[in-house]
């Protein structure tokens, strides 16, 4: 007989903005073991390895077995529990980042069917969950190798997705315009700049953006430039205007003005507040 365990991981500090590890572990649950009712301000996933329990969402209770995957998605209140006879054992991993809303949307996951019964590659999910856990710590380089094994763990669920091809074209923009994004966000870039890289008229670029992420280019481009400069505020000892021409902006008035709208504060009392709070 197994003994009952439980191993986990919590990460102290966020580091990435792209798609970041928030936790991980494994357990082997005692009979009726529950968590919640309650919401998660991240995504978590747990891979079902042996057993079985139950999980409810909107009323609903679905009996999950081994093999199966249940995803819990940020802000949604959701129960789930053992099985009162062999009860279930699981891997889990949660995340959050700017790239994870548009590769679960790759995914066969969706809100109302958060699940995934007998998972396509089940174990060697399982298996990257694990490595995610060995890569654990708290220095930077855990964190890149941790997200690295994530970001791989997360491409065996697109491998055996079934979406449509208008909806993978739809993703693979989108991921082609983050991509841009990431590698030139401390320039001056336009939508135009982005769409001309993709390959798509900027209306098509606006429509898949919307569909996928549900915003635009130019508001996925400003959120990307405010969490690198609530980094920079944090971390470095650059000035106000030496932080807006790091992130390609030419008129530090207009950044400090744009920061203010997004985080209801000045770049200097973000800075402040980020110190005080250490």
């Amino acid at each position: 007989m197994i003994k009952n365990y439980k191993n986990s991981y919590k990460v102290t500090e966020k580091e990435l903005v792209s798609l970041s590890v928030y936790n991980v572990g494994f357990q082997k649950c005692d009979p009726l073991y529950q968590w919640g009712p309650g919401i998660r301000d991240h995504y978590l996933i747990h891979y079902v390895i042996s057993g079985n329990g139950y999980y409810k969402l909107n009323q609903q209770i679905y009996e999950l077995h081994a093999g199966d995957t249940f995803l819990v998605y940020p802000n949604t209140e959701v129960t789930y529990y053992a099985a009162a006879e062999n009860p279930w054992e699981y891997a889990w991993v949660g995340f959050t980042g700017s790239d994870a809303s548009m590769i679960l949307k790759a995914t066969d996951f969706t809100p109302d069917v958060p699940f995934i019964r007998n998972t396509p590659l089940g174990d060697s999910i399982h298996r990257q969950i694990l490595h995610i856990y060995d890569a654990r710590g708290n220095e930077f380089e855990h964190a890149v190798e941790m997200t690295g094994r994530l970001y791989t763990m997360l491409a065996l669920f697109m491998h055996g997705a079934s979406h449509s091809n208008t909806q993978n074209s739809a993703n693979s923009y989108v991921q082609k315009g983050i991509e841009f994004i990431s590698s030139n966000y401390s320039y001056a870039i336009t939508v135009e700049d982005i769409a001309d890289y993709v390959g798509v008229s900027r209306s098509h670029l606006f429509r898949s953006f919307e569909t996928v992420l549900g915003r635009s280019p130019k508001e996925y481009l400003t959120d990307f430039r405010m969490k690198q400069a609530c980094y920079l505020l944090e971390h470095s000892d650059l000035s106000v205007t030496a932080i807006a021409n790091s992130l390609g902006f030419d008129n530090s008035l207009y950044f400090s003005k744009t920061f203010h709208k997004q985080k209801g504060m000045s770049p200097k009392d973000f800075r402040a507040a980020a110190s005080s709070s250490r």
